[in-house]
């Protein structure tokens, strides 16, 4: 499905009434014969289902005609299952593959084989993916929906990005393949939580997930457990991936903005915690041509898409709320081993479509046969999961070098760096502050660091750089006294 359609049908979700005849459950006839049902079955049932050859799912033939008619089917009275599970329907075109749902009690599987009274107006028809109430039963805040996709709408009820089991070979030549969700197995554990159990599918293989799902006023965690297993060799396998909007912000090209709003985004940039403890910060980029970016993350402590910029002003949009997108951090259980984060950027003209991709690969190849284990924890959360001592880059600003009030240098460019932390609290310009680059010295017209005026803590680093040595895609900076960095280290993508 793509996303605005999601998106849009999330959002009804989240302004949809109470029932009128309050909450109803799933009722015994709707569900089919207990079977026993856990984790190590799950797994056994994937590593099976590699052995053999892939059968795509055929489309539903119940599916609603449109947009519009699943809107009808979704929102109003209709039962719920599990405690505080509605059913998304099939929609014609755009969501047509149905998917398998049972519910989990006592170690025992009952399911769902008949969706009368599942949907609205008591329709049995198919359904395709899921979504978890709030207590209120008059919002969401969990969405299972579409390949491997599902979404949360973090701590300030607002969804955004989404999150997906694998990429698979994502910005390759070759073309990306995107597994299903073709069956899940849901227990409810508690008021605001979930388990989740899935099976994946794929032509390059299968694999067993749980996500373990709370909700709390900070956000929404889930703690994943995957076990993958390979039907062919894959060139590219990515683990707990994300896909994320960037169109544009205050420091994008004009050519980026063709609409009113000052910005447009549902991430603002990545973030990665290394093994060693550097902090690292790449500002989102909307490219003229799609760019498939790798940084060095052996084992990682941390990694994801944030959005940082949270205030309303900076986007104007009353409409879907881009200030209230929540950030996706994954936190990995366990080493992974030696690796990289991929980072994939696409240009987009629209708000419409994806064109951020974000995963881990192994640098361990991933071949026919294996079997890949895997746990980390997701957060979906409005505050910053990288916020500590060290400071963070607030801002970035791009534009043409030289003074202020004179003419621009020929040549010559500006970077401009706000950073904001406690570790940059109570220094002046007199504290020896620098600004660190790998810049080649040729490159730098002027280097500048100072704090900014009125502001406690905010710092701003400003670089003019001769356009003509910029022999590179990026280049690093951060904040420095002495011999100790008090900022993340932020890599700024050129783009000539």
């Amino acid at each position: 499905m793509p996303r605005r359609t999601a998106l849009r049908l999330l959002a009804a979700a989240a302004a949809a009434t109470s029932l009128p005849g309050g909450l109803r459950a799933a009722t015994a006839r709707q569900l089919g014969n207990p079977q026993p049902f856990s984790w190590d079955g799950l797994v056994a049932q994937a590593r099976t289902l590699a052995r053999k050859p892939h059968q795509p799912i055929p489309a539903s033939t119940r599916a609603a005609a449109d947009y519009d008619a699943a809107g009808k089917l979704t929102y109003g009275d209709a039962a719920n299952i599990a405690g505080n599970i509605r059913l998304f329907p099939a929609v014609r075109n755009t969501a047509p593959k149905p998917v398998r749902i049972a519910v989990v009690e006592g170690g025992q599987a009952r399911e769902i084989v008949d969706t009368s009274g599942l949907f609205v107006g008591g329709l049995n028809t198919d359904a395709v993916g899921f979504r978890v109430m709030d207590g209120t039963n008059r919002s969401d805040w969990l969405a299972f929906q579409g390949a491997s996709y599902f979404r949360s709408s973090g701590s300030r009820d607002q969804y955004g990005l989404s999150a997906r089991a694998v990429a698979i070979d994502t910005g390759l030549a070759k073309g990306e393949e995107f597994p299903d969700f073709t069956r899940f197995w849901i227990e409810q554990t508690g008021t605001d939580s979930v388990r989740i159990y899935a099976l994946l599918d794929g032509p390059s293989l299968t694999g067993a997930y749980v996500f373990d799902c709370r909700k709390t006023a900070q956000g929404v965690t889930q703690d994943v457990t995957a076990s993958l297993f390979l039907r062919r060799d894959v060139e590219q396998l990515g683990i707990a991936a994300a896909s994320s909007m960037f169109w544009y912000d205050q420091s994008s090209p004009p050519r980026s903005r063709t609409d009113w709003r000052p910005e447009i985004h549902d991430s603002d940039g990545l973030a990665i915690w290394t093994a060693d403890g550097e902090r690292v910060w790449r500002p989102l980029e909307n490219p003229s041509v799609a760019h498939l970016h790798s940084f060095r993350a052996d084992a990682p402590k941390g990694f994801g898409l944030l959005q940082r910029d949270q205030v309303f002003a900076h986007y104007q949009d009353d409409g879907v709320f881009y200030d209230r997108r929540p950030s996706l951090w994954v936190e990995p259980r366990g080493d992974w081993g030696p690796g990289a984060v991929g980072l994939y950027e696409m240009p987009t003209s629209s708000e419409t479509l994806d064109n951020i991709a974000l995963f881990w690969r192994s640098d361990r190849p991933a071949r026919a046969g294996q079997r890949r284990d895997f746990a980390y924890r997701l957060t979906w959360t409005s505050n910053d999961p990288t916020a500590d001592r060290a400071a963070r880059c607030v801002d970035v600003y791009d534009g043409p070098g030289g003074a202020p009030g004179s003419p621009p240098l020929q040549g010559v460019r500006k970077f401009v760096f706000d950073f904001s932390g406690p570790s940059l609290s109570g220094l002046g310009r007199s504290s020896g502050v620098t600004a660190e680059t790998d810049l080649p010295g040729e490159a730098i017209v002027a280097a500048v660091a100072y704090p900014v005026a009125g502001s406690e803590g905010r710092w701003r680093a400003m670089l003019d750089v001769r356009s003509s040595a910029l022999n590179r895609s990026e280049f690093r900076l951060f904040l420095k006294r002495g011999n100790s960095a008090l900022t993340e280290t932020v890599i700024k993508a050129i783009e000539t």
